[in-house]
């Protein structure tokens, strides 16, 4: 007797697998997997991001342009850096693109001398080619200027008490006397900003972007108090300038009070998968989907915490579909937690491996062991 069972519909959602494939690839891994087992399935997908790396192939992968501008790295070197243009007119400018932590050049000075310059020369150069719109996503930053860097690269200067001009760096807010706003880019009055990011931190404080993220960026335990003051030095200054208070605001301290500046411009805040989710059209993938297959490098309780694949998990159960975690890796002591809202969880490792290899083969790991899972969903054919 012949299978008459109709096709399987799969919505593949993963983010990326940091260190060794992009979204798309994870995604196109996956589906490899599935059809192996299923070439009837009908597969759609949707790569995921929640605003750190990744975040602006993850926008462009439903249609755009990718832009590449030469920017100030965090270093102070120019640099070449993508940003993306969207079929609707609006524009992307990922943080961990040019000012990211796993840039070894900006790695290569001390946090205090690192700047965010390079966003604001970004969005200064898509304000020229008419942009008004932008989607600015705000992690993986190594960065800790409180966004002076974005508002300099705008137009904003800093001067200190003699009336000498500064750099816009964490070293420099510590003697800065007088912020000038005269000449911030006077479009960015008729732009609108959408922070991605799902931190709620302040700017400064014991839970403020140096005490909290500073460390994993190389600020050192000394240094925390003197560069949580040099920030709320230039808040100071700045909130006066602009006659606009928004240091205590929730993501003011998202990469490093890049969230500040960007408040500051008058943005508003989105969790960065939900905007992601939106934008690549995860709900209309949904319609009519039996099982979603959605995954990251490593999870574990961190992924309940806003991370892409739960919100894509979210999206699923809002639309009754199953949702299954493929990770590289899933932490053991989180299995009960995940298990609450995945209808299993699961990594391609099919035994122990080293890291490099996990890395290396990791998109023909991740295809076998779709396919072993849609076997076990749905049979073979």
């Amino acid at each position: 007797m012949s299978d008459t069972s109709p096709a399987p519909v799969v919505v593949i959602a993963p983010d990326s697998f940091k260190g060794s494939l992009s979204a798309a690839e994870v995604a196109a891994a996956i589906a490899d997997g599935v059809r192996r087992a299923r070439p009837d399935a009908k597969v759609r997908l949707c790569p995921m991001a929640d605003g750190g790396e990744g975040t602006l192939d993850a926008l462009l992968s439903r249609g755009g342009a990718r832009r590449v501008l030469s920017v100030h790295g965090a270093a102070g070197t120019v640099r070449e850096a993508a940003v993306g243009l969207l079929e609707d007119g609006s524009a992307v400018v990922e943080t961990a693109e040019i000012v990211g932590i796993t840039d070894a050049d900006g790695m290569s000075v001390p946090v205090e001398a690192r700047s965010t310059r390079g966003m604001g020369e970004a969005i200064r150069a898509l304000l020229d080619a008419g942009v008004r719109h932008f989607y600015v996503a705000l992690g993986g930053s190594s960065t800790n200027d409180g966004g002076a860097g974005l508002l300099a690269g705008l137009g904003m200067k800093l001067f200190d008490a003699a009336g000498e001009a500064l750099e816009p760096t964490p070293a420099s807010l510590a003697r800065a006397a007088r912020v000038d706003v005269s000449q911030l880019d006077a479009r960015v009055a008729q732009a609108s900003f959408v922070g991605m990011s799902d931190v709620d931190n302040p700017l400064t404080g014991e839970h403020g972007a140096t005490a909290v993220f500073g460390p994993q960026k190389g600020v050192r335990p000394e240094q925390i108090a003197d560069i949580d003051s040099s920030l709320a030095r230039f808040a100071d200054l700045l909130e006066a300038a602009l006659q606009r208070k928004a240091r205590h605001e929730p993501g003011s301290g998202a990469a490093g009070g890049l969230g500040f500046a960007l408040r500051m411009l008058g943005a508003h805040f989105e969790p960065g998968a939900e905007v992601v989710a939106r934008e690549a059209g995860l709900d209309a993938a949904l319609a009519g989907a039996n099982w979603l297959i959605t995954g990251e490098g490593r999870s574990d309780v961190q992924t309940l915490h806003g991370k892409a694949p739960f919100v894509a998990c979210r999206h699923a159960k809002a639309a009754g579909v199953p949702a299954s975690l493929l990770s590289g890796a899933v932490d053991p002591a989180a299995l009960p937690r995940l298990a609450e809202h995945f209808s299993g969880c699961f990594s391609p490792a099919p035994g122990p491996i080293t890291l490099d290899t996990a890395i290396r083969d990791a998109a023909r790991l991740l295809a076998n062991e779709a396919e072993q899972l849609t076997r076990l969903k749905y049979g073979a054919r």
